[in-house]
């Protein structure tokens, strides 16, 4: 979207982000079914004058991970059969440990890279938002970052890991409590199923 806008392909760009994850989860499972929550959000992006938007990105992609957080059944791959159904596999499965492990690296590591192609150093990022997938993982890449408390942004408390959506419904709740500025320098870093992983330096402003 960064290039259509710069090159003046589109002027007026909606982002939606959503995730209906209820659908998914086994709650008989409590090492999952409590962890997640279903929402959604989105952006709206226009060309602007002055020396503000997309600053860097960086994405990743580890197969490796694949069976740490998944849905063993139910798609093209394994479609829905009485066996799937009984055995469960159409629900949302996690190794937690694991990917707690992965997701304080990753998210860490990406929001380094970030800075780097920004040039620009922990100091320098007003506020971090991240993917709202657990506050513990949050706490340690903030640690990891040398950000205060006040520069990181939790509204997990409220709605759960609601995936894709997090960081749109983190970002409208930081804008709509007055924490987002005219030139501040946000950080966003997200994880997900694959395993994947993105981070993005955002200059905010119109």
């Amino acid at each position: 979207m960064n290039k259509f806008i710069k090159t003046g392909s589109y002027k007026t760009v909606l982002v939606v982000s959503a995730e209906a994850l209820s659908r998914f989860l086994d709650w008989k499972d409590r090492t999952t079914c409590v962890l997640f929550g279903d929402g959604a959000g989105a952006v709206v992006l226009q060309p602007s004058d002055n020396p503000v938007g997309l600053l860097s990105f960086v994405l990743g992609s580890y197969g490796v991970g694949e069976d740490l957080i998944n849905l063993p059944a139910g798609g093209a791959r394994f479609p829905a059969t009485e066996d799937t159904v009984a055995s469960r596999d159409h629900f949302i499965h996690m190794n937690g440990s694991e990917t707690y492990r992965f997701a304080v690296r990753i998210l860490g590591d990406s929001a380094v890279q970030a800075l780097d192609q920004a040039n620009l150093g922990y100091d320098d990022i007003s506020l971090f938002i991240p993917h709202q997938a657990n506050t513990r993982i949050i706490d340690s890449v903030a640690k990891r970052l040398e950000l205060d408390r006040d520069k990181v942004f939790l509204d997990i408390d409220k709605y759960g890991n609601t995936s894709a959506a997090s960081i749109p419904i983190a970002l409208c709740e930081a804008v709509d409590q007055g924490l987002v500025k005219d030139g501040d320098n946000l950080l966003f870093a997200a994880f997900g199923s694959g395993l994947t992983s993105g981070a993005a330096i955002v200059k905010w402003g119109r």
